[in-house]
């Protein structure tokens, strides 16, 4: 007998089509699974996994920016939290590839990640910002954040290097947070459409803090500043930190030691 899955967000029931009433998730039993394995570095934990099911079976209309109807799949969206490996740093989330129900729903992409476990460890009022996220695709849509991102053949392994970053904003409201500066945006995103095995390592370094801090008068020419672990300071108008200057930085020093 499949097993009912409580559906957290279903897009746009009211327009869905082909499905009588029921459009809950019903995994088979025998489905075949795609494994998620995040290694937890101490100080983050794991994100809860976003997952969304897509159906050609249910559609709904959407509109073009000229207001244009047309069909586009239905989809849907459920939260699961990853599990715990024993008392190991990894966590895992079994997605099923069927989903089921009168809709036959497919497995059609996940988010996951991690963030800082307590960010108030580095000043009180903070906040857990960006980054640290990924994003793998299994079908041939995009992903809810667009494109499809990098092509893999066959299962995914993922190691990335990431450093905290201590941000200040001063305009508008006051704001302090702590993100995951890392390689790529904030979100890591592939495509695997033969993966049954995704496994992620972000690799820590918590003793290369960069800071940065944003203007706190709007006017022309003024740009948020970084400063990095080496003490160079630099304000050319970017919006986060020049990865390969910091992961470079870190290179050195650790050749140092």
């Amino acid at each position: 007998m499949p097993h009912r899955i409580p559906v957290v967000l279903l897009a746009l029931l009211f327009s869905l089509s082909g499905c009588g009433q029921d459009y809950s998730l019903a995994p088979p039993a025998d489905s075949e699974q795609i494994t998620v394995t995040v290694k937890v570095p101490k100080e983050l934990k794991a994100r809860t996994v976003q997952v969304m099911y897509r159906s050609t079976l249910c559609t709904f209309t959407d509109h073009t920016a000229s207001g244009k109807p047309y069909k586009r799949d239905g989809y849907q969206r459920t939260d699961i939290q990853p599990i715990r490996q024993e008392q190991s740093g990894l966590y895992e989330t079994k997605l099923s590839i069927d989903g089921g129900g009168a809709c036959q729903w497919r497995l059609s992409n996940v988010t996951f990640g991690v963030t800082y476990d307590d960010p108030t460890r580095f000043g009180e009022n903070v906040t857990s910002g960006a980054g640290g996220g990924v994003v793998v695709v299994f079908d041939q849509n995009n992903s809810p954040r667009g494109g499809t991102g990098i092509e893999v053949h066959g299962d995914l392994t993922i190691k990335k290097d990431y450093y905290p970053w201590i941000d200040e904003e001063f305009l508008g409201p006051y704001k302090k947070t702590v993100s995951l500066a890392g390689e790529g945006n904030i979100y890591l995103s592939y495509q695997a459409l033969q993966a049954r095995q995704v496994y992620f390592e972000p690799v820590l370094h918590s003793d290369f803090v960069i800071y940065s801090a944003g203007p706190k008068v709007k006017k022309k020419g003024n740009h948020t500043s970084f400063t990095y672990p080496d003490g160079s300071v630099v304000a050319d108008g970017r919006s986060n930190p020049n990865y390969h200057k910091l992961h470079s930085v870190s290179l050195k020093k650790k050749k140092k030691k």
